[in-house]
């Protein structure tokens, strides 16, 4: 008997759980009656959003159920009702298998949804539809959201939706025009009380972008609390874009887009970046307040928005962040890798008002570049070139006991060492962690192999020692792949400072170009030789004065390639 009790006490609730969600006795006032559980009085983790804030008679209205941060919700009630109203309006129609529709309303079927069973819910998108009639008034959603049996939020509202005769805003898009005589209804964005009421960023920096059409800006101010007003300004044929993040690199960052649809209307999107791939979009959220236009080429989003930010890492809208802006160009609706982007020079709360500076290229990563050209262009290649080619170079002769190739490949192999491993040390002090991209991963190879290298020459056996040919095949494609991977890493490093005309990507290109002409020739030589009688030292020599004056004229232009290099770094 005991037992039957315990066990009435603890599977009751379960059965007021309603986990079927057949929940029309909670139609009037919302609550799920769950034993006389109260419902949190608190901020809910979960928000009711529209795509638009007003409609007509005949719309179809997207309604959106959202968590905003990690908490899945497992059972919810929606409905739509006359703002300031008591009873349902409207119908829904839903097309997934977690939502089902209820008859709250018996002059009006499907006039609620709710969930078909206990499952964890993150986003749930539903349709609604206006009653044909001609007293049609502004509509409200209202929700119920259930986290667990004594966890939950009744009567969660929407934005209010405004009844409209004719289509004002329809869902977040505007007309896109070009014509210079048309007009728009969004209002002038501008710099004015930047630093005062909002924060400001923009490119160039202090422009105002009522008066230089050229001019890429954001603001933000914050009306409430909880609640930011955005606006965004810029000469784009596809897209502008801003963001928060961690760090001044793309990846894992919060970011809203404005930008031309496949409809050549223009649309406000939220998404998530994860570095150098198509953002993945998100539920808009609760934003609201859209104006968007395009205007003799420049684009302009203004909202409202209460969602929070989270680029993953960090979470909410007083912590701190980096702020990103990106624009280019777009096919079918579809944004495209951006032309240019620049970054804020410091972490800031978007809340409190200020002007924000760009970030030059930081001169700890300048130092970083510098370091890799000089070890991967110059002194690898040297210690290479005297290795493979210059052996016979001061034959007879010896410094230090040993021959004057061998100290002079020693001398710049351990110097293109240091000048990684430093190198490696600044990036990974300013970077403050592991960065992700192709270019981390290559510096990493680098750095491994660069380090093995040495250590391999440390170990190794006598010349005369049987095996001594695995050493020297193993030294030399160590070497090679290093070099390779060394290039690769600068490629890679190069594109993140130069992503609009390609000018050092060209110039690094010119120089691999450059080497590789020059190991052909050189390698020609040496097979040349290699099938020649050498017995006279006269022409021993001449032919010891063809590769001196290759490697001479190679390192001629290795010196041009990577002073340009340089100064473009110098200058990023």
């Amino acid at each position: 008997m005991e037992l039957k009790v315990l066990l009435l006490i603890f599977v009751v609730p379960v059965v007021w759980g309603y986990k079927s969600g057949l929940v029309t006795e909670s139609c009037v006032d919302m609550k799920p009656h769950h034993g006389g559980q109260s419902p949190q009085t608190g901020p809910a983790p979960f928000t009711v959003t529209t795509e638009q804030n007003n409609y007509t008679q005949g719309d179809e209205i997207k309604v959106t159920l959202q968590s905003t941060g990690s908490t899945p919700f497992v059972g919810f009630l929606l409905q739509a009702r006359e703002s300031g109203g008591l009873l349902p309006v409207g119908s829904f129609v839903v097309t997934t298998n977690v939502a089902q529709l209820l008859n709250c309303n018996q002059k009006t079927k499907n006039s609620a949804v709710s969930h078909t069973s206990n499952s964890p819910k993150y986003d749930i998108q539903v349709t609604w539809k206006p009653e044909a009639s001609k007293d049609i008034k502004s509509i409200q959603f209202h929700a119920t959201f259930v986290q667990n049996y004594q966890t939950f939020w009744v009567d969660v509202g929407s934005p209010v939706l405004k009844f409209t005769s004719a289509m004002s805003s329809g869902p977040l898009l505007v007309q896109s025009t070009s014509d210079p005589s048309s007009t728009s209804t969004t209002k002038t964005i501008s710099s004015a009380d930047c630093g005062v009421t909002k924060v400001c960023f923009s490119q160039p920096s202090g422009c105002d972008p009522a008066a230089i059409s050229s001019c890429f800006f954001m603001s933000s101010m914050s009306p409430s609390s909880g609640t930011l007003h955005y606006e965004m300004s810029g000469p784009s044929d596809g897209y502008i874009a801003f963001g928060f993040s961690d760090d001044q690199m793309m990846g894992n960052d919060d970011i809203y887009i404005c930008g031309i649809g496949s409809n050549g209307l223009v649309s406000v999107q939220h998404a998530f970046s994860r570095g150098k791939t198509t953002p993945q979009t998100l539920s808009l959220g609760n934003i609201s307040n859209i104006e968007a236009s395009m205007q003799q080429g420049v684009i302009s989003c203004s909202f409202t928005s209460r969602n929070t930010i989270s680029t993953e890492r960090t979470t909410g809208i007083n912590q701190m962040y980096y702020i990103l802006f990106a624009y280019g160009s777009s096919s079918n609706g579809n944004i495209q890798v951006h032309r240019d982007t620049f970054v804020s020079s410091a972490k800031i709360d978007i809340s409190k008002p200020q002007l924000l500076q760009n970030a030059d290229f930081p001169q700890i990563m300048q130092a970083h570049g510098a370091l890799m050209l000089i070890a991967w262009m110059t002194t690898s290649s040297l210690g290479m070139m005297v290795a493979r080619y210059l052996k016979g170079m001061a034959k007879g002769r010896t410094l230090f006991g040993k021959d004057i190739w061998f100290v002079v490949h020693v001398t710049v192999m351990s110097l293109t060492v240091a000048e990684t491993i430093i190198a490696f040390i600044l990036a990974f002090s300013h970077v403050r962690g592991w960065a992700e991209g192709a270019h981390s991963v290559l510096g990493c190879l680098v750095m491994i192999l660069a380090l093995i290298q040495p250590t391999l020459a440390l170990l190794r056996c006598a010349p005369q020692h049987p095996r001594r040919f695995l050493f020297n095949l193993s030294h030399a494609f160590i070497g090679v792949a290093a070099k390779g991977l060394g290039v690769a890493a600068i490629f890679t490093g190069l594109n993140k400072i130069d992503s609009t005309n390609y000018w050092l990507l060209k110039v690094m290109g010119g120089f691999v170009a450059w080497e590789a002409l020059f190991y052909t020739l050189l390698e020609l030589l040496v097979r040349w030789k290699n099938k020649t009688d050498v017995a006279s030292s006269t022409l021993g020599s001449k032919k010891i004065s063809v590769d001196v004056l290759l490697v001479v004229l190679y390192f001629l232009g290795n010196i041009a390639f990577l002073v340009a290099l340089l100064s473009g770094i110098g200058t990023a």
